[in-house]
């Protein structure tokens, strides 16, 4: 019971991710029918935001201590942080949150990234092929990978959580159950709760607000909304932006998981389309089911026991995953009918 207890923590964990970066995607292919291979480089690109937030938050003043030498007996240089200097405790708190704060930078920088791509190429694609939009945006991708390793280089920069929300607590005993001894690390814990909160308000946007609904009817019948004297064509730009914030966000929140570094967004990328696919294109509950469900799956299938019967199945068991469902039922688990089955 404890590592069923354990995997199921680990499947909403990666699900979390999984939903999130796919929620995004799906919105720009349900407003715009576009299909968008840049977009795993949208969540590399919020994760460097926060390594961006760290680096401006720890900029230092230097002085020498001539109590403290080296070996050579010259005073050592002391760091000490601007905001630390400025701020005293509450600067050393910025610091110690600097993931946190990284959000509040993330989301404008963001979404004005979604809009100037929206704006600048991927309008120009709208009515070419599926093939074609594929190619632009992926080399978009690479190009954008590219310029974060010439900034940044190419190994992995650690991101530290919070002193208050790294290490790890028993989840056995915070649910009643003594008996199990479930040792989970908190910011896991965090990031899923992140994950509930910003799915549950990109659901609430749309649904309870009039921009929502007048977007959910524009993805239902474009042309109609259009008459109406509408502009929905400013609107779907602004829902690129949003869901560029929403996968930038995703990515500033999985820095102290994963170490951000040039290449996570293609690491993401497929797996997310995969995602998308099997709950079905343009389905934002498809997109959501898909994603916990298949991170479940990959935990359960990572278990030692389960691989000792399927050697290597926690590498396939996504893509096997998908083959049945799009076998079986070609436009996704909740995808429209008539979609990808013609």
């Amino acid at each position: 019971m404890d590592a069923i207890f354990l995997q199921v923590l680990n499947g909403l964990d990666k699900g979390s991710a999984y939903a999130l970066i796919a929620l995004g995607l799906t919105l720009i292919f349900g407003t715009l029918g576009v299909v968008n291979f840049a977009h795993g480089a949208l969540f590399m690109l919020g994760a460097f935001c926060a390594v961006v937030m760290r680096k401006i938050l720890t900029l230092s003043k230097i002085t020498l201590d001539p109590e403290k030498t080296n070996f050579l007996g010259k005073p050592l240089e002391v760091k000490t942080p601007y905001v630390e200097l400025w701020w005293g405790d509450a600067g050393t708190w910025m610091i110690d949150y600097s993931v946190l704060i990284a959000i509040l930078f993330a989301i404008p920088v963001m979404g004005l990234i979604g809009i100037i791509m929206e704006r600048g190429l991927i309008k120009h694609f709208y009515n070419r092929p599926h093939a074609d939009q594929i190619l632009m945006t992926f080399g978009l991708a690479i190009v954008l990978q590219e310029i974060i390793k010439a900034f940044f280089g190419a190994n992995p920069i650690p991101q530290s959580a919070p002193d208050s929300m790294s290490g790890a607590m028993d989840i056995g005993i915070l649910f009643g159950f003594a008996e199990y001894a479930v040792i989970y690390p908190y910011w896991r814990l965090v990031y899923f709760v992140f994950a509930a909160v910003v799915i549950g308000g990109v659901f609430a946007f749309l649904r309870f607000t009039t921009f929502g609904m007048v977007v959910r009817a524009g993805m239902a019948d474009r042309e109609t909304v259009g008459l109406l004297g509408i502009d929905i064509d400013r609107r779907f730009t602004i829902m690129f932006g949003l869901a560029a914030a929403v996968t930038g966000v995703a990515g500033v929140m999985y820095t102290p998981i994963l170490p951000p570094n040039y290449h996570m967004g293609m690491d993401f990328l497929v797996l997310c389309f995969v995602v998308v696919v099997v709950g079905g294109m343009g389905s934002l509950p498809g997109a959501i089911l898909a994603g916990f469900m298949l991170g479940m799956l990959e935990s359960f299938s990572s278990m030692n026991e389960v691989k000792a019967i399927i050697p290597g199945i926690d590498q396939i068991i996504i893509y096997l995953v998908a083959m049945i469902v799009l076998l079986v039922r070609p436009r996704g688990l909740m995808g429209k009918a008539g979609m990808m089955e013609d």
